[in-house]
């Protein structure tokens, strides 16, 4: 009985395994099988959007809460001096959230800084749809439990609805090789809600799962 009951694991397990490879990432972009839908925009159709209507008092479908799209921004300083530090995170952003970073470049001079007009200083991803969604179960389930001594994360919505997280490392992240790591840099991950309520989109970003710290 219980050898039956370990290959009914070991199949289980190797058949997850097989599901997952068809959503790794080739050439630093994630495939997304199609007609796969991520567990957290399940979680939103079967679950919390019914709880907000609820909860707000919502009369109509569209007055519910929701997730548009999720911003991750990096600024790299260092890349005033080497542009090779800009490139390097770049690829590890494109490795983190599986879609191509795009680089951001200055807009004017500023000779204090030696900075001038139309040089990388940065670097920004922008998910949507299904990407998001992965995107989001993995840094609320895996990647924010690396943070050493993780209480929770701060507050810092805009007023208009939309939730800015900053991060101080890329190395939480296990897509991240800390061996490889030429420069730890850290990042800001907003996300942009459907809603212009910091309250609405606090209790939608709560129901997905993101640990805020307790009051």
């Amino acid at each position: 009985m219980a050898k039956e009951v370990k290959k009914e694991q070991a199949a289980k397990g190797a058949k997850q395994a097989k599901g997952e490879s068809k959503a790794k990432k080739q050439g630093g972009e994630q495939v997304v099988p199609k007609g796969w839908i991520p567990n957290l925009q399940k979680e939103y159709k079967e679950r919390i959007a019914g709880e907000l209507k609820k909860q707000f008092g919502f009369t109509s479908a569209m007055q519910i809460p929701r997730l548009e799209k999720i911003t991750i921004n990096q600024g790299v300083g260092a890349g005033v001096a080497d542009k090779k530090i800009v490139e390097n995170a770049a690829e590890e952003l494109a490795l983190i959230t599986g879609q191509k970073a795009i680089l951001t470049y200055s807009r004017k001079d500023i000779a204090s800084f030696k900075l001038r007009k139309g040089m990388p200083i940065g670097c920004k991803v922008t998910l949507r749809r299904a990407k998001m969604y992965e995107f989001m179960e993995r840094l609320i389930k895996v990647s924010l439990p690396r943070i050493r001594d993780f209480k929770g994360v701060e507050e810092k919505f805009d007023g208009k609805g939309n939730y800015t997280l900053g991060l101080k490392e890329q190395i939480i992240f296990p897509e991240i090789d800390i061996d490889k790591v030429s420069k730890v840099l850290g990042m800001e991950i907003t996300f942009v809600t459907s809603t212009t309520k910091d309250e609405e989109a606090r209790a939608l970003l709560a129901a997905f799962g993101v640990p805020f710290k307790k009051k």
